[in-house]
């Protein structure tokens, strides 16, 4: 993969296809092309270039040391926006992703065309502050779950019960997480970043269009969080996808790729 070096570090990224860009920045300890198998085909088939990357502590990004902040993220982004020079452009962040791309809308207008928010809150409620504070309790710990452990913990959180109900599908997903987790750990630095502050008053500032996408099953961000960034967000609509969870793009990436395209061609 191509490589840029941006605020201090080194960032991977991939451009494919002919068109207006749209960059696609992904959510905590994934890679950038767990967008490829669904949306970044769908996009450049809309006629757009697509640009994803892996965020700092992803390799072959550079992994730097210590804890990240969200500011370091949106600092990262904006020097990869910059360098390629892709602004303004339309931006598709999930989850941590999606916090990236609100505060990039906020902060960095000029390089914002218009956005789609999947995934995405403003606020953790309890129970969201809660797994917050589980997780990191568990990094300071120094435990590290044993991989079969892991797959089972991320398949409950991250999927909606029609996939949980579904033989076939439980043991792929779960062959997949396991296999994930039996490496290295991964963009332990992104455990720091504060996901929780409440963001509502600082979302009223965005003047670019923007979508929020939720997911009805979601756990890590529920859909009632997900609306509270629709109306926060000035002129913002809201896309609210059945039977899939928290990551919702690769279990039902079709009505996930025609909201995207959808939006994207009016704004």
């Amino acid at each position: 993969m191509p490589h840029l070096r941006t605020n201090g570090i080194r960032l991977a990224y991939n451009r494919q296809g002919k068109g207006e860009p749209v960059l696609f920045i992904m959510g905590s300890g994934a890679a950038g092309h767990q967008w490829d198998p669904h949306q970044t085909p769908a996009l450049r088939r809309a006629g757009y270039e697509t640009v994803t990357f892996d965020n700092r502590g992803v390799p072959p990004s550079d992994v730097p040391p210590g804890r990240y902040t969200l500011e370091d993220l949106v600092a990262d982004t904006r020097g990869l926006i910059e360098a390629l020079r892709l602004g303004p452009c339309r931006i598709v962040g999930t989850s941590l992703g999606s916090l990236i791309a609100q505060q990039l809308a906020i902060g960095a207008p000029g390089l914002v065309r218009s956005a789609v928010l999947i995934a995405t809150r403003a606020r953790a409620d309890a129970l969201r502050q809660a797994q917050t504070a589980a997780e990191r309790a568990l990094r300071r710990s120094g435990v590290r779950p044993p991989p079969e452990f892991a797959a089972v913990d991320a398949v409950v959180h991250m999927l909606s019960p029609a996939t949980l109900n579904d033989d076939e599908a439980v043991a792929s997903w779960l062959q997949i997480f396991e296999l994930a987790g039996a490496g290295a750990p991964v963009a332990a630095g992104q455990t720091w970043i504060d996901t929780d502050r409440d963001r509502r008053a600082d979302l009223r500032k965005i003047t670019a269009p923007c979508r929020v996408i939720t997911f009805s099953d979601d756990l890590v961000t529920p859909p009632h969080l997900g609306a509270e960034v629709a109306d926060a967000i000035p002129g913002c609509d809201l896309v609210e996808i059945p039977d899939c969870g928290h990551l919702g793009h690769l279990e039902r990436p079709g009505p996930v790729n025609e909201a995207i395209v959808e939006f994207f061609a009016k704004y």
